[in-house]
């Protein structure tokens, strides 16, 4: 997992760099790696980068508040992120609080894959791994709205 330990300094890693290292990592190395102690720390800077990645330009009047629960917390918990877009902005909310006009709940592993470009979510919604709750036109489209980085 050597490669992987540049995601225990996550904040250094650009997102081109983190899918390389998603796409090049066994699911076992993902697990383990969300596992760990550095799972709130990578969850918590890829959240921070979303409002970075959004695509106003793809937004138009796209006004929603969006959960992301990632399932697999080595308490035996999840995580809940909130993003907010409206008025042409995406903004990380500090606790999600407000009613989900999509709740996306997906495991740690499949989540990686997603962020980085390495996973279909489409295919990863018809076969159970990602569950999305809500406006299923908005679920379809949410890859559309970041500038995922690929590897």
């Amino acid at each position: 997992m050597a490669d992987l330990d540049a995601l225990g300094d996550f904040n250094n890693v650009d997102p081109k760099q983190f899918a390389q290292l998603v796409k090049g990592a066994s699911d076992a190395q993902l697990g383990e790696l969300m596992a760990g102690p550095q799972r709130k720390a990578i969850l918590d800077t890829i959240f921070a980068r979303f409002p970075e990645l959004f695509r106003a330009d793809r937004a138009g009047s796209t006004n929603a508040i969006i959960h992301w629960t990632i399932t697999g917390a080595p308490d035996g918990g999840a995580e809940t992120y909130e993003l907010v877009i409206a008025d042409g902005t995406c903004v990380l909310s500090p606790s999600p609080d407000q009613e989900p006009k999509l709740a996306i709940t997906v495991g740690p592993v499949d989540f990686l894959k997603v962020v980085s470009g390495a996973g279909n979510p489409m295919m990863m919604f018809m076969t159970g791994k990602l569950k999305a709750k809500g406006d299923l036109g908005l679920a379809a489209n949410i890859a559309n709205l970041f500038d995922i980085p690929k590897a």
